[in-house]
């Protein structure tokens, strides 16, 4: 047998091996995801219903709506030190059945203060949860194959928009006024109450390392351990103290923001401009804001795949945030115009959902084992100031402006030159080497 059919050999038998872990659990953590970014847009579609119903402003929808981001950033580094205080199982388990019920109480909210009070508290319940599924997979799943386990994860939020959309749109338009309860009533009831549900799955079925379960025999177990312990040789940071004094994670920072500034703005204010474009039934955007998340889901995958074919990182986070930055500009410029503001929200929902799976490469390529629950908690937290500014911005520029077309303007500058910050960490650094 030939050295290069050896290798050929090594190389699928590995693959095999790493498909048969993630089909083992990320199933179960894929569906809890999408749950977990349910619950951050349906906010948006409530809006439809819920300000001309309670007479919230758009200043007021969008600071209810970013609150979740404070809570988010003053929680994310505590909530996510509990991961090995508690273990991955109990901790997970106890995030999703407390924002389960703080999801599904939103229901009852009637005054500005209470959607205040009830947005802040789920930040605050799910600020541990996306850094901890991170450490988590890093914990199963050697850098080079990380883009793609992390792109299949990170898919949740496009398909969230997918299933989700069309789905708060029905509840919206066919529970209205259903047992005395509005239709944005019954889209928080209908999609939260199944969150404490999985929260009780995965007490019952996560494993909490590859240590602990009986489908690894102890030499797969050997080879997984080898794998994951040798990379901590090459990484820069290996203290707290050393996240602090790190350039490059401080750059990163600032990159993160513009993949949040993305994000959300996508996120919360999608069904607004679909609206404001003149669509008028809740079911139709529900239908047109699935179209952006199901391409998002497509490049997605293809972009972490050919991020970790390549062992490239840096160019394949620059285009999904120009693609995004690009989209928001054309999508503001054809604000009246449905077609327009399609194939804007579309590119930027492409790029949008890939810039986050793929931001999320570059981090551990400093990051320690020992520091990769504080290091991507500290960023995942600052950036949320990111995640509150953007509702909160467009909100208040919609009701001074009367028009969110100068607010995405803005936005979409800012994601460009996020985009460009990108390059400001060495190829080398960011890299994989194997």
């Amino acid at each position: 047998m030939t050295p290069l059919i050896e290798s050929a050999r090594a190389t699928q038998v590995a693959s095999d091996f790493y498909r048969t872990i993630a089909w083992r659990f990320m199933p179960l953590l894929l569906l809890c995801y999408i749950f977990a970014h349910l619950d951050r847009i349906n906010i948006g579609f409530a809006k439809l219903q819920m300000s001309s119903d309670l007479g919230f402003s758009n200043t007021t929808y969008g600071l209810g709506a970013g609150l979740f981001f404070v809570s988010y950033a003053l929680f994310g580094v505590p909530c996510s030190m509990m991961l090995d205080r508690l273990g991955p199982r109990r901790w997970i388990a106890i995030m999703m059945v407390t924002w389960g019920v703080i999801s599904a109480s939103m229901m009852f909210v009637k005054t500005p203060e209470g959607f205040y009070i009830l947005r802040f508290l789920l930040g605050m319940a799910e600020a541990g949860f996306f850094p901890t599924i991170l450490v988590y997979l890093n914990r199963w799943f050697p850098t080079g194959r990380r883009a793609s386990i992390t792109a299949l994860f990170a898919i949740a939020i496009p398909l969230a928009g997918v299933f989700g959309g069309p789905v708060s749109g029905w509840i919206l338009q066919l529970f209205h006024d259903n047992e005395h309860l509005r239709g944005w009533q019954w889209m928080f009831l209908l999609e939260g109450a199944p969150v404490i549900l999985l929260g009780l799955v995965i007490f019952k079925l996560l494993p909490d390392s590859f240590e602990d379960v009986q489908w690894l025999d102890d030499a797969q177990k050997s080879q997984l351990r080898a794998a994951l312990s040798g990379e901590d040789s090459s990484k820069s940071v290996t203290s707290v103290a050393g996240i602090v004094r790190n350039p490059y994670l401080w750059r990163l920072l600032f990159v993160y923001f513009a993949v949040m500034l993305s994000v959300n703005t996508i996120a919360f204010w999608m069904p607004t401009l679909i609206q404001v474009a003149g669509v008028a039934r809740d079911s139709d955007i529900g239908m047109l804001s699935a179209i952006p998340y199901l391409a998002g889901c497509i490049f997605m995958i293809l972009a972490g795949r050919s991020c970790d074919r390549r062992k490239e990182r840096r160019w394949h986070l620059f285009v999904p945030l120009a693609m995004c930055s690009l989209g928001l500009a054309i999508a503001a410029t054809t604000s009246q115009h449905l077609a327009g503001v399609m194939l804007g929200l579309t590119l930027a929902g492409m790029g949008a959902s890939s810039a986050l799976p793929l931001y999320w490469q570059i981090p551990p390529a400093f990051l320690s084992s020992g520091t990769q629950a504080a290091g991507i908690a500290i960023i995942s937290s600052l950036g949320a100031i990111a995640s509150f500014s953007a509702p909160y911005f467009i909100g208040w520029m919609r009701d001074a402006t009367q028009s969110t077309n100068l607010a995405l303007y803005i936005l979409a500058t800012l994601i460009g030159l996020g985009a460009l910050l990108v390059f400001t960490v060495p190829a080398r650094l960011a890299n994989p080497t194997a």
